[in-house]
């Protein structure tokens, strides 16, 4: 039931990030901002901006990049060339559905994807001291490799604040999170959704048994809100 619960909540999220997580890189960020890798220190904290979310990784100098990214393609394929091309959106959406990534070392122009780049922006947000710069590079390169991945429970944030700070979280996950219990507690739409359940039984002769379950998560919701 959890993991049912889990892969709902997934797959609402990937919508979801059109809204929710949309860069807001403040003015006090813009003298971070760089496109180059001369700039750069191994150990860094990289973000970029996407279409769906904002990208982390940690800069191993050299001008090289480790972040976890979604990716189908290690599924289907061990021929290393393939894998090791540049992950396109569409290999991108179907590791996120499949739950499978990769922690991958990219040069600093791909990993960017024509955007700028802030630099340990992170270390302000998340209120934590890092952890030495070197050890920093060396946790993300000991990680390499084919992983699990969850949109909600492992994703790149949880890659680099684990390599930056010893503790994986992820800033955009508690705001999905958020946004969720505004849900729950928005009685309007718990009301809707118990309108539709009651609509399927007497309009479309939907058994009630068949329709408890859209009865009784509203009602859960109610409750919970």
């Amino acid at each position: 039931m959890f993991d049912s619960v889990t892969f709902l909540l997934e797959k609402l999220c990937l919508f979801s990030l059109f809204n929710l997580f949309k860069c807001t890189w403040s003015d006090d960020d813009k003298c971070r901002k760089h496109s180059h890798a001369t700039s750069f220190q191994r150990g860094d904290l990289l973000e970029v901006p996407r279409t769906l979310f904002i990208h982390s990784g940690i800069y191993l100098g050299e001008n090289k990049v480790a972040h976890l990214i979604p990716d189908i393609l290690p599924n289907l394929t061990s021929d290393t060339n393939q894998i090791n091309e540049v992950v396109t959106n569409k290999r991108l959406l179907l590791g996120v559905l499949s739950k499978t990534a990769s922690i991958r070392v990219d040069t600093v122009e791909d990993f960017a994807f024509g955007s700028n780049i802030l630099v340990n922006s992170m270390d302000h947000a998340c209120k934590k001291q890092p952890l030495p710069n070197e050890d920093i590079a060396k946790r993300a390169e000991a990680l390499i490799g084919v992983i699990s991945y969850s949109l909600m429970w492992n994703n790149c944030e949880h890659f680099v604040t684990y390599c930056r700070y010893g503790s994986a979280a992820s800033m955009q996950t508690d705001q999905f999170l958020e946004f969720l219990k505004s849900v729950v507690r928005d009685q309007r739409s718990v009301l809707f959704t118990a309108g539709l359940g009651l609509i399927s039984i007497v309009c479309f002769g939907m058994a009630p048994s068949t329709a408890l379950p859209t009865l009784l998560i509203p009602f859960i919701l109610w409750m919970a809100g």
